[in-house]
């Protein structure tokens, strides 16, 4: 019984018509209760319709908190062997990112219980359940090991950007502080000033009158496009990096699978397609690969067994 919850939560894949009709459920379920929570911040719906959200609320964090239990129950059933031990394997799993992800998702509404928690401070705390979607949604997923990959890339980034804020601060400070100084009051005061022109958005809130001022400013603001650009190029490069690891990676299991010379048979395809899961391909990617693999390897596309066989003429090609 264990194994089939596993299953149906999509732990071996979500190919399975059963899986997909969850999966859409519980997407469903996310998308409904982000919707219902901006609805609900309209007062006026919310006067009107207050029982109706809170009994749908009720009702998604008992699913949520089953779907949460099942996990963590099926949580042995997992490939890696970390999480074979009945107790530290499961502990192991409540401590994943995914895992924290689910708890939050309901963890609000029995902390409102427990302890006096402002209303509103809860209904903010439901968006939390959109990040469930990262566990159906290979975007996510994809961009989560961009952030891994490129973690140190990153982290220069936000150096170098902060080194860059405290310093046009402090000059702003000192060019205007004389000449504004109920606007530019102090360092951090002027720290908003150097977000905003940084950003390139300059709210106009806090605005240099003098020479030096506008000089410093207009820098800042020509800084500003290029450290906009840094992280998203960081990351777009990482991202592209990333899925071509991942294509290697699935280019290999191909590769593997058709060293015997005998085509690719049902337990290959299977193993295959559990790779092509696991590495949150396309059909269409792995289709283009495993047809690249078989050209290059002078192959059947159809069957992928050897066109050049030990027995083969040139008449059978």
């Amino acid at each position: 019984m264990r194994r089939t919850v596993y299953h149906m939560l999509g732990g071996e894949g979500h190919s399975d018509l059963l899986v997909k009709v969850v999966d859409a459920f519980l997407i469903a379920l996310i998308v409904l209760n982000v919707a219902a929570v901006v609805l609900e911040s309209i007062e006026h719906l919310s006067i009107a319709h207050g029982p109706v959200f809170h009994v749908f609320d009720l009702a998604s964090v008992a699913i949520f908190s089953l779907e949460y239990a099942l996990r963590l129950w099926t949580a042995v059933e997992l490939d890696d062997s970390r999480f074979h031990h009945p107790v530290w394997g499961r502990l192991r799993w409540a401590v994943s990112p995914m895992a924290i992800v689910d708890l939050l998702s309901v963890l609000p509404f029995f902390l409102g219980i427990v302890v006096e928690i402002d209303l509103r401070a809860i209904r903010v705390l439901r968006v939390l359940r959109v990040f469930k979607l990262g566990r159906y949604s290979m975007a996510m997923n994809v961009m989560g090991a961009v952030a891994r990959q490129e973690a140190r890339s990153i982290g220069a980034v936000l150096f170098v950007m902060m080194v860059i804020l405290v310093l046009t601060s402090s000059l702003i400070y000192l060019f205007e502080h004389r000449a504004q100084p109920h606007v530019f009051s102090d360092i951090p005061t002027s720290m908003w000033w150097a977000v905003v022109t940084l950003t390139t958005l300059g709210y106009g809130d806090m605005v240099p009158i003098t020479p030096l001022g506008r000089m410093l400013g207009a820098l800042t603001a020509i800084l500003g496009v290029g450290m906009i650009a840094l992280p998203a190029g960081v990351l777009a490069s990482g991202f592209s990096e990333q899925m071509r690891i991942r294509r290697e990676e699935y280019r290999e299991a191909v590769e593997k699978a058709l060293e015997d010379g005998g085509g690719i048979n049902r337990t290959e395809r299977r193993l295959l397609e559990r790779t092509r899961r696991g590495l949150q391909l396309s059909e269409e990617e792995a289709s283009l690969i495993l047809r690249q693999s078989v050209e290059t390897g002078h192959l059947c596309p159809h069957c992928a067994k050897p066109l050049h066989g030990p027995h083969s003429g040139p008449e059978e090609d």
